[in-house]
């Protein structure tokens, strides 16, 4: 078949880029042919919270990428539209993860379709986002409207997909989970790990990775370890991520609890070079978000070889159930706590990484383009 993805990838950075990437490695390895449509202007500068869009990494050289969507210009819209209809691809696939996008996607789709041969499916990350705003009743509706089908990343996108279209969704919207991020390198030993980090091997580490926004529940997780230092004496906790919030308010927090000894903070973007080292030293990854769909953290876990907790919200606890690679459990300071105890003191981490590795088989890359390829509409 002859692909389009449009959405993220280099130049810009993060997550949803690396995804997209891997996801046309993966259809060009199983011998379609693949093209990345990436943007011209992604977000305005003034509308990201961050330091920079952009990545430090060297383009991929095994991949087609074109910069071509200005997510700004409707009448980029229209030129991006006809350019894909008069292309023809046998499959146009929209990587959505917020409602910004939704006119744009939306617009661009309508248009490659008139050709009569392309099939639009999303692959949605997010139908609505951890942080809602009134884009989302306006323009969501119009982007899902647009596609023939869905492939969402866990069963809660799926239902929030077949709310706002409100017919007709159910068979045209599949879950796949998120496939394991298996291109970050070899799994490195700890004590490797704390030496490159400049950490001491002896001490127990939990790790939080990623950006540091207020739905991912980092004020819960500072409260945890604060309930639980005493017993933990050599546990210690590494932030490793950009702050989108004031990063104040978290010291503030950290001093509160009597743990300005017992916290690593790297506020910056890890390159994707670094993550194997994060991950090498960690004992357990921590997500303790107050609301989720899935994240891509759980998958770079599962590469690695790392138990998680996580909180039972979104699609957390489908990837992760409760004692069996880790922990998923209420998004409050006292579960959390509770479930730091038992994995400290009770040695759990060979039992739930054995778990691990058997269960990590079901998040092949061949299961999500597999999702797409099935997709009647």
């Amino acid at each position: 078949m002859k692909i389009i993805l449009l959405g993220t990838t280099y130049p810009y950075r993060g997550g949803l880029a690396a995804f997209n990437e891997r996801l046309a490695r993966q259809f060009l390895s199983e011998g379609h042919e693949v093209e990345l449509w990436t943007f011209t202007l992604q977000y305005p500068s003034f509308l990201f919270p961050g330091k920079t869009q952009y990545s430090s990494e060297q383009a991929p050289k095994d991949l087609t990428i074109r910069r071509e969507l200005n997510s700004c210009n409707p009448f980029n819209w229209i030129r991006v539209g006809n350019a894909i209809r008069k292309a023809a691809p046998d499959l146009l696939i929209c990587c959505y993860w917020m409602a910004f996008f939704a006119p744009a996607y939306g617009l661009v789709s309508r248009i490659a379709r008139r050709n009569g041969k392309t099939k639009a499916i999303a692959l949605v990350h997010n139908m609505m986002p951890h942080e809602p705003s009134i884009l989302d009743k306006l323009f969501a509706p119009y982007f899902v409207k647009s596609q023939n089908g869905f492939v969402a990343l866990s069963e809660s996108v799926v239902k929030d997909i077949e709310k706002i279209a409100k017919a007709n969704a159910k068979a045209n919207a599949k879950a796949s989970p998120h496939p394991i991020y298996d291109h970050y390198g070899e799994r490195m030993a700890k004590a490797e790990a704390c030496k490159a980090l400049g950490l001491d091997p002896k001490k127990e580490y939990m790790l939080f990775f990623g950006l540091v926004r207020a739905y991912k529940g980092l004020d819960l997780l500072l409260d945890a370890f604060g309930k639980v230092k005493v017993q933990l004496p050599d546990l210690q906790l590494i932030i490793a991520g950009e702050f989108y919030e004031h990063e104040d308010k978290y010291r503030a927090q950290i001093e509160a609890n009597g743990l300005t000894e017992r916290v690593i903070l790297r506020n910056e973007f890890i390159p994707d070079a670094d993550l194997r080292k994060y991950f090498g030293a960690a004992d357990l990854i921590v997500q303790p978000y107050k609301s989720a769909t899935q994240s891509g953290v759980t998958q770079v876990a599962f590469h690695f070889e790392k138990p998680m907790l996580v909180t039972n919200v979104g699609g957390l606890a489908e990837i992760v159930p409760d004692h069996q690679m880790g922990y998923a459990c209420e998004p409050t300071a006292d579960a959390i706590a509770e479930d730091l105890l038992d994995y400290f003191t009770n040695n759990r981490q060979a039992a739930y990484t054995e778990c691990l590795k058997k269960e990590k088989t079901k998040y092949a890359w061949s299961n999500m383009t597999r999702a797409f390829l099935n997709i009647k509409s």
